[in-house]
């Protein structure tokens, strides 16, 4: 199997390096020539994923149609350009692997959605869980889920990514493990605001729990199993993204609680931070369901310039109790 990967940040360039294990060749797009220059000559990607080594095996094309005979593209531009990106190869009929995590903001789409509009013909899956790019393109060991609704398809997949660092279990779930992905991208802002407030370690470990219960529950509206919520898509991704400064989501949380504002702290970033996308159209989804998402309330108004971080916080300690399984 023939792997292409559509976009070459980090996570896109340290999948690259994964799938590459082995000497099995990888062609990697980059929109940016300078990038794909770099890959080329000097086996690097310094803009986005410094000082790893990068295979030989791999190489960067800022031409998408050279991607057209690969079997299979894991695509993993940011949420927002996925259409973009893919109206432009919407004869392509192999596999589409969405490692991008997100909601459209426009339609309020799922990413699935988006990829089955714009590439009728392709077959999708789903890959996501806790994943820094950093470790992954070193080796270090993690687990995601592969989700296809075609089983014989994320087998196949499975085979030719996995490796003994990276671990992969399959599912049928597509819209579960989207779901936990673009949600638990909204939690790491809040629980970042947390850290950057300085409320403690036990204000953070409660949001987080509280936060999964938010993340369940709008699953569930949109027909996510309980257990692909509760697994590494969900939960796994999750519990890493709300306790690390390697989190952009994480770190723009610090910033926000720090009381900096959204649109300071967004415009220093080359990198995106996709709760700050998903946070205004899951709210909006949220409230469509009848969904009570009140710490995703919360991120939204932050980043929406609605409310400061006092204000959220007393509206969220005032909440009247309530029994925990609601």
């Amino acid at each position: 199997m023939k792997i292409g990967v559509v976009g070459a940040g980090a996570w896109g360039t340290a999948l690259a390096q994964s799938a590459s294990t082995g000497g099995q060749p990888v062609l990697l797009w980059a929109l940016e020539r300078d990038v794909v220059e770099a890959v080329n000559t000097r086996r690097e990607n310094p803009t986005y994923l410094p000082g790893v080594p990068l295979s030989p095996s791999i190489r960067a094309t800022s031409d998408l149609a050279e991607l057209q005979p690969c079997d299979a593209w894991l695509v993993v531009t940011p949420a927002q350009h996925m259409r973009s990106v893919l109206q432009g190869a919407q004869g392509f009929a192999g596999a589409l692997v969405l490692c991008a995590k997100g909601i459209e903001e426009k339609s309020g789409q799922l990413l699935h959605s988006v990829a089955r509009e714009t590439c009728p013909r392709a077959q999708i899956a789903v890959l996501s869980g806790p994943t820094f790019a950093h470790e992954v393109a070193k080796g270090l060991p993690t687990a995601v889920t592969l989700a296809a609704e075609e089983g014989a398809l994320a087998e196949r997949l499975r085979d030719r990514l996995a490796q003994p660092t990276f671990r992969i279990y399959v599912s049928d779930d597509v819209a579960g493990a989207e779901i936990g992905g673009a949600v638990k991208n909204v939690l790491a802002i809040a629980c970042g605001v947390v850290e950057g407030k300085g409320l403690g370690h036990n204000a953070r470990a409660a949001l987080i729990g509280r936060g999964f219960a938010e993340m369940t529950r709008f699953g569930q509206a949109l027909g996510a199993r309980r257990d692909t919520l509760a697994g590494l898509s969900g939960l796994g991704d999750l519990v890493l993204t709300c306790t690390s400064t390697n989190s952009r989501n994480y770190s723009l949380g610090v910033g926000l609680g720090q009381g900096r504002k959204a649109d300071e702290l967004l415009a220093d970033r080359r990198t995106v931070a996709e709760g700050a996308f998903t946070a205004p159209v899951l709210a909006r989804l949220a409230r469509g369901k009848g969904v009570d998402m009140p710490i995703v309330d919360a991120v939204d108004a932050l980043i929406g310039g609605r409310a400061n971080v006092d204000q959220v916080l007393d509206a969220l300690l005032s909440r009247p109790p309530r029994a925990e399984g609601v």
